[in-house]
């Protein structure tokens, strides 16, 4: 099975996508073991303002959710546009598929079949 370039594009960008949501769940698992242990508040530790000591890692968080919402509006974008590819393919069989009809209408009415 042959893959196309686009095809190949979205594959990379939903490998990238998941590589980042694996990676954003095993820091969000470990910020939290960090913050029950050291018994702060969730509006406290999460904030890097305040928390300096994990300030690295909650930054990181945020990135990592910003790199995938990037990645999802690339992968909508790729879907849109193979949905509009597929509309237009369907749209030209379709007209194609009238002037087939209309051809043969007008053989009928010429060979009066």
């Amino acid at each position: 099975m042959e893959i196309s370039d686009s095809d190949g594009e979205l594959i990379a960008v939903m490998r990238e996508y998941f590589a980042a949501k694996a990676e954003l769940e095993s820091l969000k698992e470990q910020l939290e073991a960090a913050r029950q242990v050291a018994g702060e508040a969730i509006g406290v530790f999460y904030d890097p303002r305040q928390n300096a000591e994990h300030a690295a890692d909650l930054q990181r968080s945020h990135r990592l959710k910003g790199e995938m919402v990037s990645l999802m509006q690339r992968a909508e974008a790729w879907g849109r546009s193979a949905l509009a590819a597929d509309r237009n393919d369907t749209s030209e069989a379709e007209a194609e598929s009238e002037e087939w009809q209309s051809f043969e209408r007008r053989a009928d009415a010429l060979f009066g079949a």
